[in-house]
């Protein structure tokens, strides 16, 4: 077609273009604003059918990414993580130099446990803006993954990009944490609380680290300086201890009939009177208190008992008190017959036998009796091998 003989103006196109354009913007403006008012009346799938309006209807309009970022937290709010997802993804669409989108959707994938995706849109984020906090963020993915060496790495340039933050050390003492190097941890939360004294939650870190090694009076210190700055964390910290204390026996409950601080050579028949009898056998109960909640099968196994004549490394720790055994010295069997655990009182009450022999003048070192627990806690924790037996002599051992 001919223009210049009376076609269609090339002017009139682009101003016609300029104002549908323009008008669009309006629109999409409208919807964003309508959104607004829909997510902070809580009517948030509403909400976010109007965000997605405002993108399609301008995608070039200075507002779409406000539009996509609202619409993925309008999906977060209804649980639709999916969508919530692909709103981000719209984002990064619509301004590929821009990090944030990418940030949030790798927050997002992070929060929900998907950590390889996280790594991913982290890596991302890194290369479009190689700041000290998407590097700290990159550190973090890592660490959730286990790429131990690749996190110490992350956490090493924010300490060289911000060495007047917290952020880097904090991280790092993670790191170590996570790689059993505890002494480099405490180096590290120590130097992050040195930057930023009223960080608190480097504090409760540097307590978990504790607990880790064993540090368990330390760590209590952190919970009564946390109790008076954040009780939250005290709160947590002290609940961590709890879970990774190793497990101990801490006494011996009056409630068992075996009379366990009889000294050597006590007559079986002393015991009880039906071991008078040649070749009898009776039962008997301790009772042994826990320091923790433990694992009812673990205590109830009767395998993880044992019943054992003490042998100590000084004499009186001895059976007998290391003197010889006599020809009439009976033992109880190696293992309890059974055993019950009270989950409320946390206690093990062991019911096992003793035999008498053929002649009944059988005798017995009852104190040096030693009854020792090898199983786990309801955490998964074994028993502190220095307080895993009891004895009526010894105590706890």
């Amino acid at each position: 077609m001919d223009f210049l003989s009376g076609g269609v103006d090339p002017q009139s196109m682009f101003i016609s273009s300029v104002q549908q354009s323009q008008q669009l913007e309006q629109l999409a403006n409208t919807a964003l604003s309508q959104g607004m008012d829909l997510y902070r009346d809580g009517k948030y799938s509403e909400a976010a059918d109007a965000f997605r309006r405002s993108v399609a209807l301008s995608p070039t309009s200075p507002y779409a990414q406000t539009s996509a970022d609202y619409m993925a937290s309008s999906y977060i709010k209804i649980g639709r993580i999916d969508k919530a997802a692909d709103a981000y993804k719209t984002s990064m669409q619509l301004d590929p130099t821009n990090d944030a989108p990418v940030v949030k959707l790798a927050n997002l994938y992070f929060a929900e446990g998907r950590h390889q995706e996280a790594l991913t849109q982290y890596e991302k984020a890194v290369r479009l803006n190689p700041s000290a906090v998407n590097y700290f963020s990159l550190g973090q993915a890592h660490l959730a993954r286990e790429n131990f060496l690749e996190a110490e790495s992350a956490f090493s340039r924010v300490q060289r990009m911000e060495p007047n933050a917290t952020n880097g050390y904090y991280g790092q003492g993670q790191v170590y944490n996570k790689m059993e190097r505890y002494d480099d941890a405490v180096l590290q939360f120590k130097a992050a609380i040195e930057k930023d004294d009223t960080f608190y939650t480097a504090y409760a870190e540097l307590g978990y680290n504790y607990a880790d090694m064993g540090k368990m009076d330390e760590a209590q210190e952190l919970v009564a300086f946390l109790e008076e700055n954040d009780a939250d964390l005290a709160d947590t910290l002290s609940r961590y201890m709890y879970k990774v204390d190793p497990p101990q026996i801490m006494f011996a409950s009056s409630s068992g009939n075996f009379p366990k601080t009889l000294p050597m050579r006590t007559p079986l028949s002393v015991l009880d009177s039906y071991l008078t009898n040649a070749n009898a056998t009776q039962t008997f109960t301790m009772e042994l208190q826990f320091s923790k909640k433990m694992d009812r099968e673990s205590v109830e196994n009767i395998y993880n008992w044992s019943i054992t004549r003490a042998n100590g490394d000084n004499m009186i720790d001895k059976y007998n008190f290391g003197f010889s055994i006599p020809d009439t010295e009976v033992a109880p069997k190696a293992y309890p017959d059974f055993v019950y655990y009270d989950d409320r009182n946390l206690t093990a009450k062991l019911t096992f036998s003793i035999q008498q022999n053929d002649t009944a003048d059988g005798t017995i070192d009852p104190s040096h009796i030693v009854f020792k627990f090898n199983g786990e806690d309801v955490y998964g924790n074994k028993m502190n091998p220095d307080f895993d037996q009891y004895s009526g002599f010894s105590g706890v051992a």
